[in-house]
């Protein structure tokens, strides 16, 4: 897609004079706006509507109470096309030890239930977020249970990977079942992509995918790819402490984001969802 200077003309944007083409991953196309009144960040979806980015405009503004993220400054639909602009930030290095620590100030924002206002229906996955009472219902039945159904239905499964996840799912209600776990506010997709630090240093968290959850849930993510450090972990239970046996839980949260990626791009993932789902 190429925007035209009449559609950037619509813009409620002082002036943008140009637009180039920046990485914004694989569901969005980005651009670097130059505006009147400095850069700014756009992110287009092609003939979609405006509620494309409710989810995202939410998100953010519900980790903007406990960490610094990226300012909205528009959004809506221009020519059938859904768009949102970010503030630009210049990007620099920072401390891993203030990132666990604002993460941790995330996860101390809580809820009274599991879920949230909003589903999110982006992309090849889509999320449904209803409230539930329940940590390991919602975890089940909206997070699990319709990922290994998807993979099902694409020729991913088989019987001897639903006999592995019978017994983790029977596993998960089991050692759940004695836990206080609080509806913390999560990301959602804490990999070293969704962060940053900005040129001053300031740990910052972008494209967030958020819910009310087990805060565990947020760390496995992090234990999975790389890019936190041990700093990070120290930062984050300096300032919020973990229950006993949380790193007995991980794996059941590691198989989320494994199933997601074996759904997403095939049998790549599969020996890796197996060694989880060996774990029991």
């Amino acid at each position: 897609m190429t925007l035209t200077q009449a559609w950037l003309a619509q813009l409620p944007l002082p002036k943008v004079s140009a637009a180039t083409p920046v990485s914004g991953g694989d569901i969005n196309l980005a651009y670097r706006l130059t505006t009147a009144e400095g850069p700014a960040f756009l992110l287009v979806q092609p003939q979609t509507p405006a509620s494309f980015y409710s989810h995202e405009v939410a998100g953010l503004k519900a980790l903007g109470q406990a960490v610094n993220v990226p300012d909205v400054l528009a959004t809506g639909n221009i020519d059938g096309d859904a768009y949102l602009v970010l503030e630009f930030l210049e990007t620099g290095h920072g401390s891993q030890y203030q990132l666990g620590q604002a993460v941790a100030r995330v996860h101390q924002v809580t809820a009274p239930k599991f879920g949230f206002d909003q589903d999110n229906l982006v992309g090849k996955l889509p999320k449904h977020n209803d409230w539930q009472t329940d940590w390991t219902t919602f975890y089940l039945q909206q997070r699990l249970d319709p990922l290994v159904k998807r993979a099902q239905s694409h020729h991913l499964w088989n019987d001897q990977r639903q006999v592995a996840y019978d017994r983790v799912r029977q596993h998960i209600i089991t050692e759940n079942q004695d836990r206080q776990i609080t509806p913390s506010l999560l990301h959602g997709d804490l990999w070293s992509g969704n962060y940053l630090f900005t040129a001053d240093g300031t740990p910052t968290l972008i494209d967030p995918d958020v819910l009310y959850g087990d805060r565990e849930f947020d760390i496995a993510m992090t234990t999975i790819f790389g890019g936190f450090s041990a700093d990070f972990y120290r930062g984050y239970t300096d300032a919020y402490p973990f229950a006993a046996g949380y790193t007995d839980r991980l794996a059941h949260y590691q198989l989320y984001y494994l199933l997601a990626h074996l759904n997403l791009f095939g049998e790549t993932y599969g020996g890796a969802v197996d060694e989880v789902l060996s774990r029991g």
